[in-house]
């Protein structure tokens, strides 16, 4: 077989992998489809896999089945997907600022969330927020400086894990402001919830969706907003930032994403998918608005870059505040 044999029969070969590849994505799915929530049901990573599963089953005609894989700090989620064939029929509903933290707290890890992950499509992203019991004494972020300086180590405030972004970023925030406040971790925040309630715990920065019931039943008080900017949810309520702590911000994202290597017209008929729900102002209402979220538009490419950026605030912040998992 002669030069101009090889060369055409390998333009060949890959213009046949180009089609075949083309021909999966048009027909995908084809079979059921697997997300992956790397914590245990119930949680705000959970619902959002399973309403959004739901939706994308209906529009795909094809089931789009929830497999919760918790522990290890998601990582062993993270790992599952991460380790799967690069077809789009497993996909990983993943919490950015866990993929952003891990890598910083733990020696060794199974996977790389950059390397070993493709970016597909933002669903929302948290609104959170500083409360305390209504029984403290404060009622703004700076009256909370106060009293921690004026009572160092008589406050404690209550995270839904160490090593969580809410545990990283009042580590931060007690750096900033320079006062001392007892860390309490718990299994999630619903128990964290329930601690700031009844007075066990003083402090709590969590979702707005957690707290606004109780707010409004006079039991806890949220006193800013720990957001870059004022939540679009809540207008009236002022930042860290502006009212005390300059600087301070924090909040994470939940997003979709597949094994590296998964076919690029794949991942655009997915987040296409994506962002015709979320350009639904029923489900965004139903789903997103109505638990303190709020709907993200960014590219795949976007989110990767995202996700870089992450690797380096999260790493900077776990060395600056010293925070561990112990």
């Amino acid at each position: 077989m002669n030069c101009h044999h090889i060369v055409r029969n390998a333009a060949f070969a890959a213009l046949l992998a180009v089609v075949a590849v083309g021909a999966a994505a048009q027909a995908y799915p084809s079979r059921p489809v697997k997300l992956i929530v790397p914590s245990p049901p119930g949680g705000i990573t959970d619902l959002l896999a399973r309403e959004f599963g739901q939706r994308l089953g209906r529009d795909w005609g094809q089931p789009v089945l929830v497999e919760n894989r918790p522990g290890a700090a998601q990582i062993i989620g993270g790992d599952a997907v991460a380790k799967s064939p690069a077809d789009g029929y497993t996909l990983l509903v993943a919490d950015g600022s866990v993929l952003g933290i891990n890598p910083h707290l733990y020696s060794k890890l199974p996977f790389d969330a950059l390397a070993d992950l493709t970016p597909i499509a933002v669903l929302c992203k948290l609104s959170p927020v500083i409360a305390v019991n209504a029984s403290l004494p404060v009622a703004s972020v700076q009256e909370l400086i106060a009293l921690a300086k004026a009572k160092p180590g008589s406050l404690s405030y209550g995270s839904f894990g160490s090593g969580t972004y809410a545990h990283i970023s009042m580590e931060q925030f007690k750096k900033l402001a320079g006062v001392d406040i007892l860390h309490v971790p718990y299994k999630g925040s619903t128990p964290a919830m329930t601690d700031v309630l009844s007075g066990q715990i003083g402090v709590i920065l969590v979702n707005l969706s957690v707290v606004e019931p109780h707010e409004k039943a006079g039991k806890v008080r949220i006193l800013a907003a720990a957001t870059p900017k004022r939540l679009a949810l809540r207008p009236d309520l002022p930042t860290v930032t502006e009212t005390a702590l300059p600087g301070f911000e924090t909040g994470t994202w939940f997003g979709l994403l597949g094994p590296a290597n998964l076919p690029k017209d794949i991942v655009g008929k997915i987040h296409a998918e994506v962002a015709k729900v979320l350009a639904d102002p029923e489900f965004r209402q139903r789903n997103l608005v109505k638990f303190g979220l709020e709907p993200v538009a960014m590219t795949p490419e976007q989110l990767g870059q995202t996700m870089k950026a992450d690797l380096e605030r999260w790493g900077r912040l776990v060395k600056e505040t010293g925070a561990t998992v112990d």
